[in-house]
């Protein structure tokens, strides 16, 4: 039986940088406190723990005081840092360089169109999206899907749309023709005239912010699938990428597994395979893909 580790999966770029830091101010041997799970694999995050990493969460912080703080590639909103400059906490910030852009588009949008509707497309309550609603004082409204936006949009009122930087971009385009159809709606209705219906035209935009260290994955990670006779997906259940990814090898193989560690991984499931293919999310470590690797031919 052959097994393959897929070589376009593990850390993305943002990622990689903030375990990077973390690393070399361990090295220091001065404490260092991580604001949040520092990526969303619970391995991971005890390895760092291990050296010295202690995570703590936004209900410790206006009891940490002169301390380092080390913010995660997700992002924070502004009254984080305003908390950390109050307590005296020297902040090592690994926002990835992908949210933090999009983070200043938000806040410059909030102030220059506060007439606007601007809405998140991404995961109620993820660490990402919870910074970028920070970045409106609270007002941007976030859906999770089709439903969520026919619910929760006032569509008399103008729209801007943003996404989370992890999510479908097959599900972002289906929101924005369901958003576009409906202000077509509008305008075939306000019949009195080209001006109205080219103002009409304004009232929704959309911006394209998801990750295509993400996005481009999707393509590479279902032909992977697609030619093994049993997957492995290895990634820890709190990451809203690896969701993605592991459906996109559902839909093309039905023999997909998700794992979190080599201990859930059930000899039965290779019965038959010939070749056994191992991949993950931008939040997989390539170490434990390997680990899964080793339990399989062990």
């Amino acid at each position: 039986m052959q097994v393959e580790i897929d070589e376009h999966s593990g850390f993305c770029h943002g990622v990689t940088t903030a375990i990077r830091k973390a690393e070399e101010e361990l090295t220091t041997g001065q404490p260092l406190f991580c604001l949040g799970d520092i990526v969303h694999n619970g391995r991971e995050c005890e390895r760092l723990r291990k050296l010295g990493l202690e995570t703590v969460e936004h209900a410790d912080l206006e009891r940490l005081h002169h301390a380092k703080l080390l913010l995660r590639a997700h992002g924070e909103p502004p009254q984080t840092y305003a908390t950390a400059q109050r307590n005296d906490l020297h902040v090592i910030d690994a926002t990835c360089p992908v949210v933090l852009n999009l983070q200043r588009r938000i806040k410059a949008e909030y102030a220059s169109h506060p007439e606007a509707q601007i809405v998140i497309f991404g995961k109620q309550g993820h660490a990402e999206v919870i910074g970028l609603v920070g970045q409106t004082e609270g007002h941007a409204i976030v859906i999770e899907n089709l439903d969520d936006a026919k619910q929760k949009i006032d569509f008399t009122r103008p729209v801007s749309l943003y996404s989370q930087t992890t999510m479908s971009l097959d599900d972002f385009r289906k929101i924005v023709d369901y958003i576009s159809s409906r202000f077509d709606v509008q305008r075939a209705v306000n019949t009195d005239g080209d001006a109205t219906r080219s103002a009409d035209v304004s009232r929704f935009t959309f911006h394209d912010t998801i990750c295509r260290q993400v996005a481009n994955r999707i393509p590479n990670i279902r032909e992977f699938a697609r030619r093994h006779d049993v997957v492995l997906f290895v990634s820890g259940r709190k990451s809203s990428n690896g969701r993605v990814l592991y459906n996109e090898c559902l839909q093309v193989n039905p023999r997909t597994h998700l794992v979190e560690t080599p201990s859930d991984i059930r000899l039965d499931w290779f019965a038959t395979a010939r070749s056994v293919g191992i991949c993950g999310a931008t939040s997989t470590p390539k170490w434990l893909m390997e680990q899964c690797r080793e339990a399989i031919l062990r």
